[in-house]
Protein backbone atom coordinates (compact mmCIF):
# COMPACT_ATOMS: atom_id res chain seq x y z
CA UNK A 1 0.00 0.00 0.00
CA UNK A 2 1.21 3.48 -0.91
CA UNK A 3 0.47 6.85 0.62
CA UNK A 4 0.95 10.17 -1.10
CA UNK A 5 1.78 13.46 1.01
CA UNK A 6 3.07 16.69 -0.97
CA UNK A 7 2.96 15.10 -3.94
CA UNK A 8 5.55 12.25 -2.97
CA UNK A 9 5.18 8.45 -3.16
CA UNK A 10 5.83 6.62 0.65
CA UNK A 11 5.20 3.09 1.31
CA UNK A 12 2.91 2.50 4.88
CA UNK A 13 6.18 2.21 7.11
CA UNK A 14 7.71 5.15 5.16
CA UNK A 15 4.94 7.30 5.53
CA UNK A 16 4.50 6.83 9.10
CA UNK A 17 8.11 7.38 9.98
CA UNK A 18 8.19 10.23 7.12
CA UNK A 19 9.38 13.79 8.68
CA UNK A 20 7.04 15.39 5.61
CA UNK A 21 4.17 13.84 7.93
CA UNK A 22 5.11 15.14 11.14
CA UNK A 23 6.32 18.50 9.35
CA UNK A 24 3.06 18.64 7.69
CA UNK A 25 0.69 18.37 10.61
CA UNK A 26 2.64 19.98 13.35
CA UNK A 27 1.64 23.56 12.56
CA UNK A 28 -1.99 22.27 12.51
CA UNK A 29 -1.36 21.64 16.54
CA UNK A 30 -1.44 24.32 18.96
CA UNK A 31 0.13 24.39 22.72
CA UNK A 32 -2.22 25.89 25.41
CA UNK A 33 -0.45 27.19 28.10
CA UNK A 34 -1.83 26.56 31.23
CA UNK A 35 -4.82 24.14 30.45
CA UNK A 36 -6.81 22.54 31.78
CA UNK A 37 -4.52 23.53 34.80
CA UNK A 38 -1.63 25.97 35.72
CA UNK A 39 1.75 24.32 34.30
CA UNK A 40 -0.20 21.92 31.83
CA UNK A 41 0.46 22.90 28.04
CA UNK A 42 -2.60 21.36 26.05
CA UNK A 43 -1.87 19.73 22.51
CA UNK A 44 -4.90 21.43 21.05
CA UNK A 45 -5.39 19.28 17.65
CA UNK A 46 -8.54 21.20 16.66
CA UNK A 47 -6.73 23.05 13.71
CA UNK A 48 -5.47 19.13 12.64
CA UNK A 49 -9.37 17.84 12.64
CA UNK A 50 -10.83 20.92 10.88
CA UNK A 51 -8.46 20.56 7.78
CA UNK A 52 -9.51 18.02 5.33
CA UNK A 53 -5.52 17.52 4.11
CA UNK A 54 -4.27 17.70 7.31
CA UNK A 55 -6.57 15.20 8.90
CA UNK A 56 -6.93 12.87 5.66
CA UNK A 57 -2.98 12.85 6.44
CA UNK A 58 -3.16 11.96 9.98
CA UNK A 59 -5.96 9.05 9.34
CA UNK A 60 -4.16 7.65 6.31
CA UNK A 61 -0.83 7.45 8.36
CA UNK A 62 -2.01 5.89 11.27
CA UNK A 63 -3.86 3.47 9.29
CA UNK A 64 -1.12 3.02 6.72
CA UNK A 65 0.81 2.10 9.50
CA UNK A 66 -1.30 -1.17 10.49
CA UNK A 67 -2.56 -2.05 7.10
CA UNK A 68 -1.19 -5.26 6.94
CA UNK A 69 -1.74 -6.01 11.39
CA UNK A 70 -5.63 -7.88 10.44
CA UNK A 71 -7.18 -5.16 12.43
CA UNK A 72 -10.37 -6.49 13.80
CA UNK A 73 -11.57 -3.91 16.33
CA UNK A 74 -10.39 0.17 16.61
CA UNK A 75 -10.69 1.13 20.46
CA UNK A 76 -10.78 4.31 20.58
CA UNK A 77 -9.81 6.14 23.59
CA UNK A 78 -11.99 9.10 25.09
CA UNK A 79 -13.09 11.59 23.19
CA UNK A 80 -10.32 12.66 20.57
CA UNK A 81 -9.45 8.94 20.21
CA UNK A 82 -12.92 8.52 18.74
CA UNK A 83 -12.75 10.67 16.16
CA UNK A 84 -9.08 9.45 15.13
CA UNK A 85 -9.85 5.93 16.03
CA UNK A 86 -13.50 6.31 14.08
CA UNK A 87 -11.77 7.14 11.14
CA UNK A 88 -9.07 4.95 11.16
CA UNK A 89 -11.43 1.72 11.80
CA UNK A 90 -13.42 3.04 8.87
CA UNK A 91 -10.39 3.10 6.90
CA UNK A 92 -9.24 -0.66 8.13
CA UNK A 93 -12.79 -1.97 7.52
CA UNK A 94 -12.44 -2.95 11.24
CA UNK A 95 -15.00 -2.76 13.59
CA UNK A 96 -14.93 0.25 16.52
CA UNK A 97 -15.15 0.07 20.51
CA UNK A 98 -14.93 3.63 22.60
CA UNK A 99 -13.00 3.51 26.15
CA UNK A 100 -14.98 5.71 27.91
CA UNK A 101 -14.74 7.96 30.85
CA UNK A 102 -16.48 6.04 34.25
CA UNK A 103 -20.02 6.03 34.19
CA UNK A 104 -20.84 6.82 30.61
CA UNK A 105 -21.09 3.57 29.15
CA UNK A 106 -24.62 1.56 29.85
CA UNK A 107 -24.58 -1.98 30.98
CA UNK A 108 -21.57 -4.12 32.63
CA UNK A 109 -18.43 -2.66 32.01
CA UNK A 110 -14.92 -3.75 32.95
CA UNK A 111 -13.18 -0.76 34.02
CA UNK A 112 -9.17 0.31 34.75
CA UNK A 113 -7.94 3.55 36.75
CA UNK A 114 -4.70 5.11 36.07
CA UNK A 115 -2.27 8.42 36.98
CA UNK A 116 -2.86 11.62 34.56
CA UNK A 117 -0.01 14.27 34.70
CA UNK A 118 -2.56 16.34 36.07
CA UNK A 119 -4.71 13.86 38.16
CA UNK A 120 -6.92 10.36 38.61
CA UNK A 121 -9.14 9.07 36.10
CA UNK A 122 -11.22 5.45 35.05
CA UNK A 123 -11.89 4.25 32.03
CA UNK A 124 -14.56 2.15 30.80
CA UNK A 125 -15.06 -0.23 28.15
CA UNK A 126 -18.33 -2.27 27.53
CA UNK A 127 -18.00 -6.22 28.67
CA UNK A 128 -18.66 -7.32 25.33
CA UNK A 129 -16.92 -5.01 23.14
CA UNK A 130 -13.94 -7.29 22.52
CA UNK A 131 -14.14 -11.22 22.31
CA UNK A 132 -11.96 -12.90 23.27
CA UNK A 133 -9.13 -13.90 19.99
CA UNK A 134 -9.71 -10.39 18.58
CA UNK A 135 -6.63 -8.11 17.01
CA UNK A 136 -7.26 -4.51 18.47
CA UNK A 137 -5.40 -1.61 17.63
CA UNK A 138 -5.98 1.18 20.60
CA UNK A 139 -5.93 4.92 19.15
CA UNK A 140 -5.54 8.12 21.08
CA UNK A 141 -4.47 11.14 20.23
CA UNK A 142 -1.52 11.86 23.07
CA UNK A 143 0.79 9.84 24.36
CA UNK A 144 2.00 12.19 27.65
CA UNK A 145 2.88 10.02 30.98
CA UNK A 146 0.90 6.87 29.27
CA UNK A 147 -1.45 5.91 31.87
CA UNK A 148 -4.41 6.26 29.95
CA UNK A 149 -2.89 4.14 26.79
CA UNK A 150 -2.09 1.58 29.35
CA UNK A 151 -5.48 1.38 31.16
CA UNK A 152 -7.14 1.07 27.66
CA UNK A 153 -5.06 -1.54 26.70
CA UNK A 154 -5.31 -3.65 30.21
CA UNK A 155 -9.06 -3.48 29.41
CA UNK A 156 -8.70 -4.77 25.97
CA UNK A 157 -6.34 -7.74 27.54
CA UNK A 158 -8.76 -8.37 30.42
CA UNK A 159 -11.62 -9.18 27.64
CA UNK A 160 -8.93 -11.12 25.93
CA UNK A 161 -8.08 -8.79 23.34
CA UNK A 162 -4.63 -9.49 21.29
CA UNK A 163 -3.59 -5.60 21.24
CA UNK A 164 -1.67 -5.72 17.98
CA UNK A 165 -0.46 -1.56 18.17
CA UNK A 166 -1.54 1.77 20.13
CA UNK A 167 -1.07 4.80 17.83
CA UNK A 168 -1.12 8.19 18.62
CA UNK A 169 -0.61 11.18 16.79
CA UNK A 170 1.31 13.34 19.16
CA UNK A 171 4.13 11.56 22.06
CA UNK A 172 5.68 13.88 24.31
CA UNK A 173 8.70 12.40 24.26
CA UNK A 174 10.32 14.28 27.73
CA UNK A 175 7.57 12.70 30.11
CA UNK A 176 8.63 9.68 29.17
CA UNK A 177 5.14 7.74 28.77
CA UNK A 178 6.17 5.27 26.33
CA UNK A 179 7.47 3.37 29.66
CA UNK A 180 4.19 2.74 31.21
CA UNK A 181 3.33 0.95 27.58
CA UNK A 182 5.85 -1.92 28.65
CA UNK A 183 6.47 -4.00 25.25
CA UNK A 184 3.34 -3.17 23.82
CA UNK A 185 4.12 -2.18 20.11
CA UNK A 186 3.32 1.73 19.83
CA UNK A 187 3.85 4.38 17.19
CA UNK A 188 3.63 8.14 16.95
CA UNK A 189 3.16 10.38 14.07
CA UNK A 190 4.59 13.47 16.03
CA UNK A 191 7.33 13.54 18.37
CA UNK A 192 7.29 16.56 20.93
Amino acid sequence: MRGIVSGARYTHRQMIQSKDVAERLRPFIRDVADFPKPGIVFRDITRLLGDPIAFRIAVDALADAFRDSRVDIVAGVESRGFILGGAVAYRLNAGFVPVRKQGRLPGVTVSASYQLEYGEAVVEVRDDAITPGQRVLIIDDLLATGGTANAAASLVEQLGGEIVGIAFLVELTELGGSSALGSRAYTALLRI
